[in-house]
């Protein structure tokens, strides 16, 4: 999760001089916020160990603080990561938390959207993940983010991404807003904060149903979509190409 999709979650406005929270802080921010969120990392890394073959290039884009890689690392010892957020604050901030990994392990890519991600590999990744960066994205710029990774990815390589996701009616909508709220509420988070975070449902976040990303995804070209994982408002998503 990228700078400005923690942002969006935590109410907190960024100013043009603004500095994210510490690594600590932000993760534990994000967990007060997303039902399972550490989960959304364990489920991903699990999921690359059930593939045939270990990754030799693995790439996360909206990576954040680099939790995810700072977990993955220790699983996959002959995978080479790329890290890619659109803030460079974050990015400093993976660099700090990734420090004692191996020199050669890790390449820090310039600041940059997916979707206006224009640099060309050497070797194409096996792995590209994107995990809850990419719903604050209009569907125009989340197609284009989705094809961003579709043309990086190797043939036979997985994409996985984790949303949130939009009910199918608007009962549904309903419910699942006041669902997430009492979770943040029993997670500390008082009403003011809770309402301005769901205020902000398709004003600076912009949800698409499960039918309507498997659709995005099959579109795309990838010639396997599946649903993985699925509660309260968010989603797992994997594709092979």
């Amino acid at each position: 999760m990228n700078y400005k999709e923690f942002t969006v979650m935590t109410s907190t406005k960024p100013t043009q001089n603004a500095t994210p929270h510490l690594p600590e802080d932000y993760d534990a921010r994000i967990s007060d916020v997303l039902p399972y969120y550490l989960s959304f990392h364990q489920e991903t890394i699990s999921l690359v160990k059930s593939l045939p073959l270990s990754p030799n290039v693995w790439m996360d884009t909206g990576c954040g603080t680099g939790s995810l890689i700072n977990k993955a690392i220790r699983e996959f010892p002959s995978t080479k990561f790329l890290l890619l957020d659109p803030s460079e604050g974050m990015l400093e901030q993976a660099k700090q938390k990734l420090s004692s990994c191996p020199a050669g392990r890790l390449e820090f890519l310039k600041a940059s959207p997916t979707q206006e991600f224009s640099h060309k590999f050497e070797e194409k990744p096996d792995v590209i993940t994107a995990i809850q960066c990419h719903h604050y994205l209009n569907r125009e710029n989340r197609t284009k983010a989705t094809r961003v990774c579709y043309d990086l990815l190797k043939d036979d390589g997985i994409y996985i991404t984790f949303e949130n996701i939009r009910p199918l009616t608007e009962e549904g909508v309903a419910i699942g807003k006041r669902y997430w709220g009492n979770f943040q509420l029993a997670r500390g988070r008082n009403e003011e904060e809770i309402e301005k975070h769901l205020e902000r449902f398709d004003t600076e976040y912009f949800p698409l149903t499960v039918e309507e990303h498997l659709k995005l995804l099959r579109e795309t070209g990838f010639k396997t979509v599946e649903l993985f994982w699925y509660s309260y408002m968010q989603a797992g998503f994997y594709c092979i190409k």
